[in-house]
């Protein structure tokens, strides 16, 4: 019988090699630079103002629900507090230029519409307060959300509205992450 130890060896120990694996991502995620710790978001700005965007579209609702979930994201995502425009650093500002309902499916049986996309196209622009210059601006932006829309889910079209008011805010507000 050998006596002899073989020694440790990352590669032929899982648990080793995903700890190793884990603290150089965790080091390699650490900086000094104008970054937060939570992501890409300068700490050159500290205050965001959210005015309702226009609405070009005939769906009435959706600036309100994208205006609400813009918040929500801004003040949940990034380290910015929403303000109103008179006190904000930045504001961002921009106008729904479309919303479309496009069928996706259709039942064989029946023929008629299952599963609904609710697109929606914005142009925005995120504005520095202090020099009137655009941070980021962005034209034919979309987001989408897909709603059952027969039977037996059934799922109202305000489903596909909030849904895709929801993905539209995080969409917007991953773009206010930059080079800086």
């Amino acid at each position: 019988m050998n006596s002899a130890r073989t020694p440790l060896s990352l590669f032929s120990n899982p648990l080793l090699l995903a700890g190793a694996l884990l603290l150089a991502v965790i080091q390699s995620g650490c900086s000094t630079s104008d970054y937060t710790s939570g992501g890409l978001y300068s700490r050159k700005y500290r205050t965001v103002a959210l005015p309702i965007f226009k609405n070009s579209s005939q769906d009435r609702a959706v600036p309100f629900q994208l205006a609400d979930a813009l918040v929500k994201e801004v003040e949940s995502m990034t380290p910015y507090k929403v303000t109103s425009e008179g006190r904000a650093d930045t504001v961002l500002r921009g106008t729904i230029t479309r919303v479309d309902l496009q069928n996706l499916s259709q039942s064989l049986a029946t023929g008629l519409t299952e599963e609904m996309a609710f697109k929606v196209t914005v142009d925005f622009e995120w504005i520095d307060m202090r020099t009137g210059k655009p941070i980021i601006s962005r034209t034919g932006f979309q987001s989408s959300a897909v709603f059952v829309a027969s039977l037996p889910n059934n799922q109202p079209i305000d489903l596909g509205r909030f849904a895709v008011a929801q993905q539209m805010a995080r969409d917007i507000v991953a773009n206010l992450q930059g080079e800086w």
